[in-house]
C-alpha cells in the first residue's frame, strides 16, 4: 500500500472540485436540446475533438494493456496497439462521409444508407448493441481503476467503481459540453504526466543506453526490435499475426465501425463544425495515441529490466503504475494519482454520454415518441446516464480479468463484420439484409470459434489472428449469398444518399442515376448542398 500526505490528496481534490464544477458551468449550455447535449451543438473547432478522441482512448485499463503485450513481447508487442492507425484513413475517407450525412449515431447513419425494414432492424440492433456495449466498456475501465485503488490503498474493486462513478455527475450535468471541455483538461494532464512518468522510470533504470545494456546481458535483446518475427506462422510473434494486424489497420479505415472505438470517434466527428474539423479532429487525435504508446512501451522496458521475472499477468499489468508509485516523491505522488483519476474520468464521462445518445436519439425518440420536446429528450438523457451508469457497475463486477474481456471484444467488432463493415462504404450493391446477416452469422460463429468448440475438443485453440481469417471466411459465406440473393437498396434512397455523402468505391449505376437526375455537379459535387456540410445551429 502507498500511504499519501496532505499534499497528495490535495491534488485528488482539487482536480475532482475542476471536474466536477466544469460540469454545473456548463450546465446552461447542455441543457438547451438535444444538440448541445449529444453534440455540443456540432461547433466544434477541431482541436477540442482532437483532444477528446486522445483523452477517452488514455484510459485506465490502457496502460495495463500496453503493459501486458510490452512485458509479454518487447517492443514487438507494440504492433497490438496498431490498430489505432485505421483512424490515419479513416480521417480522410470514412470520417468525411459519415460527417456530411449529418447522422447523430452509426445507428441513424444506417437508415441514411440502407432503406426499408432492413434498414429499421439494424438501426435498432445497432442502438441496443451500443448501449450494452458502453456499460461493457465501463465495467472492465471500472475494474482496471478498481485494480488500481486496490494496490494503492486496499479499496475493494467494488468500492473504488462507485466512488468514481460519482465523481462523473458532470455528465448528467452537462452532457457532451461537459465531456469535451473536461477532455480537453484532462489530455493536457494525463500527457504531461505519462511524459512525467515515462522518463523518471527510464531514468531509474539507469537512462536508454543502460536499459540496452541490461536487455543484452540478460540474454533478452531481441526485445529491443519491433519485428522479432518467431517465424512465418510459428511463436507469439509471427509474420502472419504481423500482416493480419496491417491488413486490419491499414484497410479498415475505408470502414465504419470498424472496431470498438469507432464509435466514440463517430461522435466526435458529428460534434465537429466542419467536414475539414472532423477530419483533422481524428487524425491528430490518432497521432497523440500512437506516440503514446511509443513512450509507454520504452518505459515498461525499463520496468522490465527492473522486475524482469513477474509472470502473474495480473501484476505486471500494473507496471507502469509502478513507476510512478514507487519511485515518485511524495506531494507528486497525488498529482500522478489526480492524473489516473482524470484518464478514468475522461473514459467513463465519453461512454455515459455515447451509450445515452444511442438511448435516447435511436431508441426513445425513434421508436418511443418521435415528436418528444427538446427538454424532454435531454432529460431522457440523463436518466439514461444514470442507467447505464448503474449497468456498469454491475458488470464490472462480473469481470475479473481485464485482457481476456478486452481481447473477445475486440474480435467480436473486428473480425466478421470487418469486411461488411468496409462494403457498406464502398459497394453500392450491399444491402441491409447483408449487413444484418452479418452481424448474426458474427455473434454465432465468435462464440463457436473462441470459447465452445476448443472447449469441447472439435476446434483446437486458435491464435488471434487465426481466429481473425476464420470468423471472416464463415461471415463471408453467409453474407454475401444473401447480399446477391435479395433484391439492391432502392435507387431512390441511394442517390439520395450518395449526394449527400458522396461515398468512395464501386457506386457507378448511382452515381450515373445522380447526374441523369442534374443533382451532381461536373466535379462530382451536389448541385445544393454546401461542400463544408456546416449544420444549423
Amino acid at each position: 500500500m502507498v500511504v499519501f500526505t496532505w499534499i497528495d490528496w490535495l491534488w485528488v481534490t482539487l482536480y475532482l472540485l475542476l471536474m466536477i464544477g466544469s460540469g454545473f458551468f456548463f450546465y446552461r449550455l447542455g441543457k438547451r436540446s438535444q444538440s448541445d447535449f449529444f453534440l455540443g451543438g456540432a461547433r466544434s473547432a477541431w482541436w477540442l475533438p482532437a483532444a477528446s478522441v486522445y483523452a477517452t482512448h488514455t484510459a485506465t485499463d490502457t496502460p495495463m494493456w500496453v503493459t501486458g503485450v510490452i512485458y509479454r513481447y518487447g517492443l514487438a508487442g507494440i504492433w497490438y496497439t496498431f490498430f489505432s492507425a485505421w483512424c490515419a484513413i479513416s480521417a480522410f475517407v470514412s470520417t468525411r462521409i459519415f460527417r456530411r450525412s449529418l447522422a447523430y449515431t452509426q445507428a441513424e447513419w444506417s437508415v441514411l444508407r440502407f432503406g426499408g425494414l432492413g434498414a429499421e432492424l439494424i438501426r435498432g440492433w445497432m442502438a441496443g448493441w451500443q448501449v450494452f456495449m458502453n456499460m461493457f466498456i465501463l465495467g472492465w475501465v471500472g475494474i482496471a481503476m478498481g485494480k488500481v485503488c486496490n494496490f494503492l490503498f486496499g479499496w475493494a474493486l467494488g468500492g473504488a467503481g462507485r466512488l468514481f462513478g460519482r465523481c462523473a455527475i458532470y455528465v448528467l450535468a452537462a452532457g457532451y459540453w461537459g465531456v469535451v471541455v473536461a477532455d480537453f483538461q484532462q489530455g493536457i494532464i494525463a500527457f504531461f504526466v505519462i511524459v512525467l512518468v515515462s522518463i523518471w522510470g527510464i531514468a531509474e533504470a539507469g537512462g536508454p543506453s543502460a536499459i540496452v545494456q541490461k536487455l543484452t546481458e540478460m540474454g533478452e535483446a531481441h526485445r529491443l526490435d519491433p519485428f522479432a518475427f518467431t517465424g512465418w506462422f510459428t511463436g507469439d510473434f509471427p509474420v502472419a499475426w504481423f500482416l493480419t494486424m496491417l491488413f486490419i489497420a491499414l484497410l479498415g479505415g475505408f470502414g465504419m465501425g470498424t472496431t470498438i472505438d469507432w464509435f466514440a470517434e463517430a461522435q466526435r466527428i458529428q460534434s465537429a463544425r466542419t467536414v475539414r474539423d472532423a477530419s483533422y479532429s481524428i487524425w491528430w487525435g490518432s497521432a497523440l495515441v500512437l506516440m503514446r504508446n511509443a513512450l509507454w512501451a520504452v518505459a515498461i522496458l525499463a520496468f522490465y529490466v527492473m522486475f524482469p521475472d513477474i509472470e502473474n499477468t495480473a501484476e505486471y499489468e500494473l507496471g507502469w503504475f509502478r513507476l510512478g508509485f514507487d519511485f515518485l516523491p511524495a506531494g507528486l505522488m497525488g498529482f500522478f494519482f489526480a492524473a489516473i483519476v482524470a484518464i478514468h474520468l475522461s473514459t467513463i464521462s465519453t461512454h455515459l454520454n455515447l451509450g445515452a445518445l444511442y438511448a435516447t436519439r435511436d431508441i426513445y425518440q425513434h421508436y418511443v415518441k418521435p415528436h418528444a420536446s427538446e427538454r424532454e429528450l435531454v432529460w431522457v438523457g440523463r436518466i439514461a446516464t444514470l442507467i447505464l451508469l448503474i449497468g456498469s457497475l454491475i458488470y464490472g463486477l462480473m469481470m475479473e480479468e481485464i485482457t481476456s474481456w478486452l481481447i473477445f471484444a475486440l474480435w467480436i467488432m473486428a473480425a466478421g463484420v470487418w469486411l461488411p463493415n468496409i462494403l457498406q462504404v464502398v459497394w453500392w450493391r450491399f444491402n441491409a439484409w447483408g449487413y444484418l446477416s452479418a452481424w448474426i452469422a458474427n455473434l454465432g460463429f465468435s462464440w463457436l470459434v473462441v470459447w465452445v468448440l476448443p472447449a469441447f475438443g472439435v476446434l483446437p485453440p486458435l491464435a488471434d489472428y487465426e481466429q481473425f481469417w476464420l470468423l471472416m471466411v464463415l461471415g463471408a459465406l453467409v453474407y454475401i449469398p444473401v447480399t446477391l440473393l435479395t433484391p439492391p437498396e432502392d435507387m431512390d434512397h441511394l442517390v439520395k444518399y450518395y449526394v449527400m455523402a458522396r461515398p468512395i468505391g464501386w457506386w457507378g449505376p448511382v452515381r450515373r442515376e445522380a447526374e441523369r437526375r442534374g443533382l451532381l455537379t461536373p466535379k462530382g459535387q451536389p448541385a445544393f448542398v454546401d461542400p463544408n456540410q456546416t449544420r444549423p445551429s
